[in-house]
């Protein structure tokens, strides 16, 4: 039963792939990858756009944390100059502790950009590479639609495609029919002909009145070729002269005594 089993799995696959073959155009199939290229490359630069803007935000944050660095600082000098040592190391303290986040915003800075730098080069090769892609792949397909047309005049021309083939089967068949009729027709005239069978509408001849007219149709046609040679030579041109009949006769003169 398992062997069965898995013939049975084994033609149906066998059938499948066929079938997919069959229904598979490659053109279609070109431009399927093609599109998915272009959905990794539109991914690619969307990371590339939120690095950069990432980016762009610490920046704004150190700008942000260096101004209140330089504040603290001026704040220090200025209650220094006023005696106020106490205010000066309180400003101070705090600026030590702003340029603790400025140190780890420019070591995220630098990560960030470097991460960016090698995303925008990413996405620069994946576009090298998707423009190749496209190029050849309308190559691809120019090639393969002008192979499909030119095997498809093949095929017109030898009677071998599948219209083609249906165009012949139905010529074929007219052809054998028509001549199945004429074979038919011609059979009933011979029938008709000999008496073999009768013509309900009385309008067939027998075999002796069709040998007689068609030896009185003869000698119609003889009698009208010597009307016309009579013409032209100048002779009789009467049908009783051309048939021989009596000729006018002269009236005897008698000598005088």
């Amino acid at each position: 039963m398992s062997g069965v089993m898995k013939r049975m799995g084994l033609i149906f696959r066998a059938k499948a792939n066929k079938a997919l073959d069959r229904a598979e155009d490659p053109r279609e199939t070109l431009d399927y990858s093609y599109q998915k290229q272009l959905e990794l490359l539109q991914k690619v630069r969307r990371g590339v756009a939120d690095v950069a803007t990432s980016r762009k935000r610490l920046e704004l944050q150190l700008n942000q944390l260096q101004g209140q660095s330089t504040k603290l600082e001026d704040q220090g000098r200025k209650a220094l100059a006023l005696g106020r040592e106490d205010l000066a190391r309180e400003a101070l303290s705090r600026r030590a502790a702003l340029q603790q986040q400025v140190s780890d915003l420019e070591v995220q800075h630098h990560t960030l950009q470097g991460e960016e730098e090698k995303l925008t080069l990413a996405a620069q090769r994946l576009q090298a590479k998707v423009d190749a892609f496209r190029t050849k792949k309308e190559t691809l397909k120019a090639t393969y639609t002008a192979a499909q047309a030119q095997t498809r005049i093949g095929e017109a021309f030898s009677g071998i495609s599948e219209e083609m083939g249906d165009v012949g089967l139905a010529i074929q068949r007219a052809e054998d029919k028509t001549a199945q009729m004429q074979a038919r027709a011609g059979a009933i005239d011979e029938l008709l002909a000999s008496g073999a069978l009768d013509d309900p509408t009385g309008m067939a001849k027998d075999d002796l009145t069709a040998e007689l007219d068609r030896i009185s149709g003869g000698s119609d046609v003889e009698l009208e070729l010597q009307r016309m040679k009579a013409e032209l030579a100048g002779g009789p041109t009467s049908k009783q002269a051309i048939e021989g009949g009596p000729q006018d006769q002269q009236t005897p003169k008698f000598d005088k005594q």
